[in-house]
């Protein structure tokens, strides 16, 4: 059997702490309506050395473009598009981006064109969800390789497009601001509504927590409103430690951990390996794998498919001796799913 060694990555970003560290309060919320916009837009790069595509809507865009331009061919023309390619056009609009700004642009094949490299982009419209205009798009791409190979098809304009319109961003609503939390909490949003009355207001309170995710404030109008966000966004607080989570990708095997997760109680089968967690040791057994519990001054024992472990082990050690017995991903994701199902995984268990 394959080792899920070859194959399996086990990404681990463990928490060693147990008290949650403080963190400012724009690392863990936003202000409400202030976020970027998405832009998209349709048109052709030139220039290419004849790794262009031949699909029908090139061919037809090309013959529209150079109509617009007054070059006007007969219908029966064979045009030949080699060196032309129908791309996809994307941008984010930043919140408050003016007239005139720059923002970059990612330019992505459309049709069956083998290289995007050395190829420009004609001016090409940027619009939003609601169908106007709000960028222009047009320059040189740059298409990366590295050492893993070249992806040839999709390409970046640094500063390749230009803001056209502006999108109006509401500053709060009336006399209120709001934050949204990246990740809704009502620890950490009662925290933050906490800190914000204790530091930056006199009397009255001004922060209230709405529900998981919202905190409403009471802000300055006017100028003053900028400098006020700005010294709500720099408090610290001490925020609530996420839910233990840990998430397999089942294709390939990869498992991440928020923080340590402990295993209780179990024993489970799969297959050809075995798990046994326990905190016991029958009287007089020397042999843990006899006795069917585990040495208590070992926390993992394994023994051919049989794997007996500690009560209060990490997953992190669970996962690595599975891995050394020449578990498959498949093993691994059998055996977490049964864990959890026993209630010995205290975490949440994603897959993805």
């Amino acid at each position: 059997m394959k080792t899920i060694s070859k194959w399996l990555i086990v990404g681990l970003l463990m928490l060693t702490t147990l008290n949650a560290s403080a963190e400012r309060i724009k690392d863990l919320a936003s202000i409400l309506g202030v976020r970027e916009n998405q832009l998209v837009g349709y048109g052709l790069v030139v220039g290419l050395d004849g790794s262009g595509d031949q699909a029908p809507f090139t061919v037809n865009s090309t013959l529209a473009m150079l109509a617009e331009m007054g070059i006007a061919l007969p219908p029966t023309t064979n045009l030949q598009t080699k060196n032309v390619a129908a791309v996809t056009v994307t941008a984010s609009l930043p919140a408050f981006a003016r007239a005139g700004q720059t923002i970059d642009v990612t330019v992505s094949s459309f049709g069956n064109a083998k290289s995007l490299r050395g190829g420009t982009l004609l001016m090409t419209p940027l619009k939003g969800a609601d169908g106007q205009v709000y960028g222009m798009a047009q320059g040189n791409l740059l298409v990366a390789s590295s050492d893993r190979g070249t992806h040839l098809i999709v390409g970046r304009i640094p500063s390749g497009a230009t803001v056209e319109r502006v999108v109006p961003t509401a500053l709060g609503q009336g006399d209120f601001i709001y934050l949204e939390l990246n990740a809704g909490d009502f620890t950490t949003a009662a925290r933050i509504a906490d800190a914000v009355n204790r530091e930056l207001s006199t009397d009255a309170e001004i922060a209230t927590a709405l529900d998981s995710r919202t905190i409403q404030i009471r802000s300055p109008v006017g100028n003053q409103r900028v400098a006020f966000i700005s010294r709500v966004e720099n408090l610290q607080i001490d925020a609530a430690r996420p839910v233990a989570k840990v998430i397999i990708n089942a294709r390939t095997g990869s498992v991440v951990m928020n923080q340590t997760v402990l295993l209780d109680d179990c024993a489970v089968a799969h297959g050809n390996l075995s798990v046994v967690i326990n905190s016991e040791q029958k009287a007089g057994a020397t042999d843990p794998t006899k006795a069917g519990l585990v040495d208590v001054n070992k926390p993992i024992i394994e023994k051919d498919s049989l794997m007996f472990l500690k009560r209060g082990v990490a997953l992190g050690e669970v996962v690595s001796a599975l891995n050394s017995m020449g578990a498959t991903p498949q093993d691994l994701l059998a055996i977490l799913q049964a864990m959890k199902s026993a209630g010995a995984l205290r975490a949440e268990l994603e897959i993805i």
